[in-house]
């Protein structure tokens, strides 16, 4: 995925996966005809070929697409590469600028370095598992890719970072990045706030120990909305579009300090006022008051709204197995240089001749390979 979002952005991207099968990722999640649906998502914009890297040839031709790009990605246990001499010492002989980005579970040094590890997992061993969830119940994972999707973006970060230093220098370098650092570096003031005053962040249900209101409420007619008052005009604000002027001077809600505080007489006092509107008309209330409630969408919802579609944050994808499909676009709209999706994920090893060939490859060549199950 960190992958993905440079190609997004105009990388050339060439994804290497094992002849049989590829990569496991084709198989996860929802299928169609057979086909994984989130393979497409993650693997867009890319070329991909297939190699065996635990034979010789597989090795050498990874060896010679390495002296030749910019920055090698991998997710490999550590020290596999290694041994198929493929590690940065190796590879970084042909190429002094190589930037190579190592995404492990828990980083390549310490006491986990070759430990397995997951995203799911990770989110768990960096705290944000334990703080997830309600206090009467067990900690819950999130149902989404968190840690993995958090990895990519810092490890495309880092890797332009990185970039900039080698475009600088002429000098490139390793990138270690562990799946649970990003998680670690999202809790917000968790560790400070440990550090200095002793305190756990415990699960609360969705209610911040910070701000208040900050949660989400059922209309009447059903439906769920999000509030969030994190200053005393926004509270304010929200107060006015539920009617209720009174809750602005009641003495438990004057301040942030004190809603937090007193957040359970709040959220019954929301409860109770929001279940007295259907969602539509809240919405309307909302927005003539400037206040800062909005619709809790499913992605049924996120499809067809019009500020996503006013931002084209879903995009339609050329896709050659089921001609166009739809898949969230690239995040940020640059003004010069607007990232773009131009295909999805493809076949398994789709561009094997075509990239063996620029390497200098005859087709009697890469015909011998396949005939030997290197791609």
């Amino acid at each position: 995925m960190a992958a993905m979002h440079l190609a997004d952005h105009g990388a050339d991207v060439i994804k290497v996966e094992h002849p049989d099968g590829g990569d496991e990722m084709r198989r996860w999640g929802n299928l169609k005809d057979g086909v994984g649906l989130f393979y497409k998502v993650a693997n867009r914009n890319k070329r991909t070929i297939t190699l065996d890297l635990k034979q010789a040839r597989g090795q050498e031709i990874v060896r010679r697409l390495a002296s030749e790009v910019d920055v090698v990605i991998e997710n490999f246990r550590t020290g596999t590469l290694e041994r198929w001499q493929l590690g940065y010492a190796q590879l970084a002989k042909d190429n002094p600028t190589l930037v190579m980005l190592h995404v492990t579970g828990f980083g390549r040094t310490g006491p986990r370095a070759t430990s397995p590890g997951f995203g799911s997992l990770t989110e768990a061993f960096a705290g944000a598992v334990y703080a997830n969830g309600f206090p009467d119940r067990r900690p819950l994972m999130q149902p989404f890719m968190f840690g993995d999707s958090s990895a990519a973006i810092f490890g495309a970060f880092t890797i332009m970072v990185a970039l900039l230093h080698a475009q600088r220098t002429g000098e490139g370098q390793e990138i270690d990045l562990a799946l649970h650092e990003p998680v670690l570096a999202m809790l917000g003031p968790m560790v400070i706030d440990h550090d200095q005053l002793g305190v756990v962040q415990e699960r609360s249900g969705g209610e911040s120990p910070h701000v208040a209101p900050r949660g989400t409420f059922r209309t009447r007619d059903g439906g769920w909305v999000a509030a969030s008052g994190s200053t005393q005009a926004t509270f304010e604000r929200i107060c006015r579009a539920l009617a209720a002027e009174e809750l602005i001077v009641d003495p438990r809600f004057v301040t942030n300090a004190a809603r937090v505080e007193n957040i359970h007489d709040l959220f019954a006092a929301m409860d109770r006022l929001i279940g007295g509107f259907d969602r539509s008309e809240l919405l309307e209330r909302a927005a003539e008051h400037d206040a800062t409630i909005v619709p809790v969408n499913s992605i049924a919802d996120i499809v067809v709204d019009p500020q996503i579609a006013a931002r084209q944050n879903i995009a339609d994808v050329p896709d050659h197995d089921f001609g166009t499909v739809r898949m969230q676009n690239v995040a940020g709209l640059l003004s010069v240089t607007p990232g773009r999706i131009t295909h999805a994920g493809r076949a398994l090893g789709a561009d094997t001749a075509e990239v063996l060939g620029a390497l200098g490859l005859s087709e009697d060549e890469i015909a011998a390979l396949a005939r030997d199950g290197v791609i």
